[in-house]
């Protein structure tokens, strides 16, 4: 893959205005990915956050009250909106701030903006009310709402020259996506009770009892809840471990913004392992000083370094 752009031309008033917006949003509405982004070169957090804004209309439509009919219209407006952008066809001075960013974003960095394509499709799955009944179902899912965001972002970080594995870069990115849906999904179990979705497949939450759901404050009586939260938080685990190995394929800034928001997961993780029934009563969350002190570890390049030890102990 082709290292990104670092330098950019001069950008005119209308574009960074719409990359104003796009950060505006992001800011507002992203915090754990925020927190990551700020450790980034303007041009490319500025990408990142258009990706942001662009994703974050596709998510909210799905979980807007709108009926599923008029979701599926707006999101199949979304999609010709995208095509427009791919085709090169919005201007500066289109009305539609998102559209111009992320036209502008497409023109300077390789991104695969396919893969936006996909986080539609995931998005009516959604609105379908699809379930799941195995881990390779539940994947393919993940892979539409967050692998494809993983391999957007690596097309605004690129590849340092000459990295030892380079080729399999998108392939981490995407199973990092993996990592961090399943972790909102063990995180959101009660929240998504409420709007009436199940992502855990049903193979998993029948062999541990739970296949009457999370309705309330109380694990399912009879079942093992905490035996089903370590199992999936094992399995999200596994799924780090392996996207972590994009981390020394990446440069210094780009591997600190990975390495920050991955660890606000991983310690969001952490939190789940500890209590599960927490996830049954609200929303896990870190407290602001915990998400700065990610930050500074992944800036530091800490995290970077032990995984690009622990890859070349693995290859010996």
């Amino acid at each position: 893959m082709n290292q990104a752009v670092e330098q950019e031309p001069r950008v005119s008033a209308p574009v960074l205005a719409a990359y104003s917006y796009c950060e505006t949003v992001t800011g507002q509405q992203a915090r754990n990915f925020a927190y990551g982004i700020r450790l980034l070169p303007t041009a490319r957090r500025r990408a990142m956050s258009a990706l942001y804004a662009f994703s974050r209309r596709v998510d909210d439509i799905g979980d807007g009250r709108l009926a599923a009919e008029v979701k599926q219209l707006r999101l199949e407006e979304t999609r010709a909106l995208l095509s427009r952008i791919r085709d090169g066809a919005v201007d500066e001075d289109d009305t539609d701030p998102v559209a111009v960013a992320l036209s502008h974003t497409a023109s300077a960095f390789p991104i695969p903006l396919e893969a936006l394509d996909e986080l539609i499709d995931g998005v009516l799955l959604d609105v379908h009310g699809e379930t799941y009944q195995s881990w390779d179902d539940l994947k393919v899912y993940c892979r539409c709402v967050a692998g494809g965001i993983g391999r957007l972002s690596l097309g605004v970080f690129g590849t340092e020259p000459g990295a030892r594995g380079v080729e399999r870069a998108p392939e981490y990115a995407n199973t990092l996506g993996l990592a961090l849906q399943l972790t909102n999904i063990l995180r959101d179990v009660r929240e998504d009770a409420r709007n009436g979705r199940v992502y855990l497949p049903a193979d998993d939450l029948a062999k541990f009892g739970c296949s009457e759901g999370f309705d309330g404050p109380r694990p399912p009586a009879g079942g093992d809840f905490t035996g089903l939260i370590h199992f999936e938080v094992r399995r999200a685990r596994a799924l780090f471990a392996e996207g972590y190995q994009l981390l020394p394929l990446l440069d210094r800034r780009s591997g600190a913004c990975v390495a920050a928001m991955a660890g606000i997961y991983r310690r969001l993780l952490d939190r789940i392992e500890r209590e599960p029934e927490a996830v049954l009563r609200g929303r896990v969350s870190l407290p602001g000083h915990e998400k700065a002190y990610v930050a500074v570890r992944g800036l530091s390049g800490l995290d970077a370094r032990h995984i690009a030890r622990r890859t070349v102990r693995r290859r010996g």
